[in-house]
């Protein structure tokens, strides 16, 4: 198994983005800097950015500081507990003077007034209307309770004299004071970096874009107001649409030109963006590899495999391939370990890379996914072959539907053998269940791949997936991105505008995200009495964005009762079966449909004639 999170040991070839951010790190002449590492959810971000960290953080007189604001969200205020985070770092790493620890101690108190102001706002309204105590109390600070103190009787609330209160409380929270603060608290960071000898923060912000569009503005704003003086570097790793939209929903009311505020914001804040682009195939079966390596080998062992491969990269980069002679050629023992693993790679590679987008970490889901299935196999004294198993999960993760209706021939062997060797001879007959998946392409180029399973007893591979027979999604796997969570929210908001935004962000999404975007809104649309059609109408069109998803929509179609089809939704499903030349096996369902709802069918026979000659 492998831990879902960052990694210091670099499986994706990131040395030449490692090599760039750190010489962005390390350029004096840069500081104070701002650099953004932008990628999808899942792509490498924080392993590349830890990576860099842990070169900086072993130069003397470098400060690192791993912030992650999602942490804080609901407890504490973001740039507040962004800036005491950093100051709490500078205390407990650096020895400090004793000038320098009088800094400090004056911007520990800026932060504490910088608190007041925020708690000061929100409970202002409270104690003019109750004139509370309580919560007075709970705004404590030295000059409040000072100033009222001899005018609080503590049996005889009534002698409270709120003018003072509210005097109090206003200059504390003086506008004109609060501005000036801030640019002492600039002065005052600056002094304290260069009297505790620090010659370089560097602050990494992490998982930002899992907070509340909120969080991330008051993140963004304690870099700009607070933070950009002395010699910093602040790391933000997210998606950069994300951080763009958060933006974006705070000035959308602003009137003017059609700009993209999100981005141009954005581009203010961070001075240097990093990209990280998604894995290829052949980068993807060098992170498989060496995942898979690392568990079959000793470390010592995989220290010698990582040491030969980047010899043979440093000599011919672009013509670097993995393979057992290459291995054999000076390691025969550790060749003959890691030769299935090979395999699976070759296996794996072209189809993780292309339905998962290249994303490291829905990869290594996948592969702990089908670990697991083998270490409960084991349990039963029961041998899986990882090849034939690695190729039935394929199936399972991007062909669902396909998968569970083979699966329905369990208990009939021959009747499986034969449909399955018929789908993967590419030999069809007109009796083939399966033989709606003729024209798949996914499915043909599946058909391809090593192992055959068309003769094999997969009794045992489907017994230990029930978990996924039963609709109950294993959930290492079923974790959905953010952006492929709010395109769903999107799709059902009933909005056309939203739906049509969503639309367009399918270009964003793997294969994998859109067939269970697909199955959650298939879901929604039967679990009432009632076809929705405005769910219909986000059903259809968001099965028109990927040609992968057409076989999934005509075999959902299929399973629809007729009796629930109204009039009004013909004309979504004839734009939908014209849009993807499905016509001829539309033909099927229709006869089905014929039997429970003739007008419907009617309608449809209509409207799909109209435009044929």
């Amino acid at each position: 198994m492998w831990k879902d999170s960052e990694t210091e040991l670099d499986f994706l070839d990131f040395d030449y983005l490692i090599g760039l951010l750190d010489e962005l790190i390390e350029d004096d002449a840069l500081l104070p800097s701002s650099i953004g590492v932008y990628g999808d959810w899942g792509s490498g971000k924080s392993s590349l950015i830890r990576m860099s960290m842990k070169k900086a953080e072993q130069r003397e007189g470098t400060v690192c500081l791993n912030f992650n604001g999602w942490l804080f969200e609901g407890y504490e205020d973001a740039k507040t507990a962004l800036v005491g985070s950093i100051l709490d770092a500078i205390q407990s790493k650096q020895k400090l003077s004793t000038k320098a620890k009088k800094t400090i101690s004056i911007l520990y108190k800026s932060i504490d007034k910088l608190k007041f102001a925020k708690k000061g706002v929100r409970y202002g309204a409270d104690i003019l209307l109750s004139g509370g105590i309580g919560t007075l109390l709970e705004l404590s600070t030295k000059e409040v309770i000072n100033q009222v103190q001899d005018a609080v009787s503590t049996d005889n609330f009534p002698d409270l004299e709120e003018d003072k209160i509210l005097e109090a409380i206003k200059n504390e929270l003086e506008f004109k004071e609060l501005r000036e603060d801030v640019k002492e608290f600039q002065v005052n960071f600056a002094k304290l970096l260069e009297e505790s000898k620090i010659k370089r923060l560097v602050i990494f912000i992490d998982e930002l874009d899992r907070c509340s569009p909120d969080t991330i503005l008051e993140t963004l704003e304690a870099i700009r107001l607070f933070l950009f003086t002395g010699n910093s570097v602040f790391i933000i790793g997210a998606d950069e649409r994300h951080i763009s939209y958060a933006v974006q929903r705070k000035f959308d009311e602003i009137e003017g030109q059609q700009i993209n505020i999100g981005k141009e914001y954005l581009e203010k804040i961070i001075q240097y963006p990093i990209r990280i682009p998604r894995l290829s195939s052949t980068e993807m079966k060098f992170y498989i590899t060496c995942l898979l390596f690392e568990k079959s080998l000793t470390s010592v062992e995989f220290e010698k495999i990582l040491t030969l491969f980047n010899e043979a990269k440093s000599e011919n980069f672009f013509k670097f391939v993995i393979s057992f002679e290459l291995i054999n050629g000076k390691y025969t023992d550790i060749a003959e370990k890691v030769k299935e693993d090979i395999v699976v790679a070759e296996q794996l590679s072209d189809v993780l890379a292309q339905g998962l987008n290249g994303n490291p970490r829905h990869c290594k889901r996948f592969l702990n996914s089908l670990v697991m299935r083998e270490k409960m196999s084991s349990y039963k004294n029961i041998k899986l072959d990882r090849k034939i198993l690695a190729k039935l999960m394929m199936l399972e993760y991007f062909k669902p539907t396909l998968f569970k209706q083979i699966a329905e021939f369990q208990g009939n062997l021959q009747e499986l053998n034969n449909q399955l060797s018929e789908l993967e001879n590419d030999k069809l007959s007109e009796e083939n269940v399966l033989k709606i998946w003729n024209d798949d392409n996914w499915v043909k180029d599946w058909c391809n791949i090593d192992p055959k399973i068309g003769e094999v007893d997969l009794t045992p591979y489907f017994y230990f997936s029930r978990d996924s027979l039963n609709n109950k999604s294993f959930s290492s796997l079923k974790k959905l991105s953010r952006n492929a969570n709010k395109i769903y929210e999107q799709l059902i908001s009933g909005s056309q505008g939203a739906r049509n935004t969503a639309i367009k962000e399918a270009i964003n999404i793997s294969d994998y995200e859109a067939v269970e975007i697909l199955q959650m809104l298939f879901t929604k649309l039967i679990g009432t009495s009632n076809i929705e059609i405005d769910i219909l109408k986000s059903y259809l069109e968001w099965g028109k964005t990927k040609e992968s998803l057409y076989s999934q929509v005509l075999i959902d179609l299929n399973s629809l009762p007729g009796s629930k089809l109204k009039l009004a939704t013909a004309p979504l499903i004839t734009d939908y079966i014209k849009h993807t030349n499905q016509l001829t096996l539309f033909q099927e369902t229709m006869e089905n449909w014929k039997k429970e709802n003739h007008k419907i069918v009617s309608a449809l026979e209509k409207s799909l004639a109209k435009g044929e000659k």
